[in-house]
């Protein structure tokens, strides 16, 4: 059995990735919201496949992530596995909680991670925050939820900063969360993502805890890295964060396949005689 097919049959899981850390080996991981796409990631090796709430703003185009409800994600959650099980695939599958699914007490927290771990065969859910969700992160993993935190720049948030700027750039809010990244580990985190951080401070984090750490503008030093899938394939011309790779064209490629289509179809070009039956 060679390497690749070796690593196709292993299923990635919480200590598949703290060996990975261990072991120098960095961990990718992307978002997905469907069925097709989940294929083609965990077929091109992807460790980590995050149905993110920032199918808020990809798919439903919402400006911030906070509309979307836990039915919506469990929608995508539902997709993307079935995605990465039809193919008996190796990536990991964790689930975003949407925003107030979790916030209100542990109680209700659990009630909802329950929910999306019942209604599909997802591996984790991941919340943003530090101490102030620590009660929440221990409640939910003590029944065995794997939880990923996030830390930085928090999305669900973004009323609360009033911009998109990077975070921790001064010295006592580096400080706190440095505090909250060690914290959310104690508390049962299996990994944390750090966004929009500045990279000498990710270097420090990653080094202070024994968990993984994913970065999102966070620099190289951390143990893994994700970006949201639309992103990278280009097909959002309007957004281009510094911290975005761009690795295709995809908007310019599905408009002018559109526009051949339709000229196509105007000009009776399609279907041809081979095309019909």
């Amino acid at each position: 059995m060679n390497r690749s097919t070796q690593q196709k049959a292993a299923h990635v899981t919480t200590r598949r990735l703290l060996d990975m850390k261990q072991n120098g080996e960095k961990i990718a991981m992307l978002t997905a919201y469907d069925y097709t796409m989940a294929r083609i990631l965990d077929r091109a090796g992807v460790d980590v496949l995050l149905v993110g709430d920032s199918a808020s703003n990809v798919f439903a185009g919402h400006s911030t992530t906070l509309p979307i409800t836990i039915e919506e994600m469990i929608y995508h959650a539902k997709a993307v596995v079935r995605g990465v099980h039809d193919e008996s695939g190796r990536a990991m599958v964790v689930i975003d909680m949407p925003f107030m699914s979790y916030q209100l007490s542990s109680e209700e927290a659990l009630r909802n991670a329950g929910k999306i771990m019942k209604e599909h065969e997802c591996d984790a859910v991941k919340l943003e925050g530090g101490r102030v969700i620590a009660d929440t992160v221990k409640r939910i993993t003590d029944v065995g939820i794997p939880v990923m935190g996030h830390l930085g720049l928090m999305p669900q948030s973004i009323y609360k900063y009033g911009s998109y700027r990077v975070r921790a750039q001064e010295e006592r809010e580096a400080e706190q969360l440095l505090e909250d990244a060690k914290i959310i580990e104690e508390a049962g985190a299996f990994a944390i993502v750090l966004e929009k951080i500045p990279s000498a401070l990710a270097v420090e984090v990653t080094r202070s805890l024994t968990i993984p750490t994913i970065g999102i503008g966070a620099g190289v030093a951390c143990d893994g890295q994700v970006l949201v899938i639309n992103d990278i394939l280009g097909l959002n011309r309007e957004f281009h964060p510094r911290f975005v790779r761009q690795y295709a064209d995809l908007n310019t490629v599905i408009e002018d396949a559109a526009r051949q289509y339709v000229e196509d179809v105007r000009e009776a070009n399609f279907p041809s005689p081979e095309e019909s039956y």
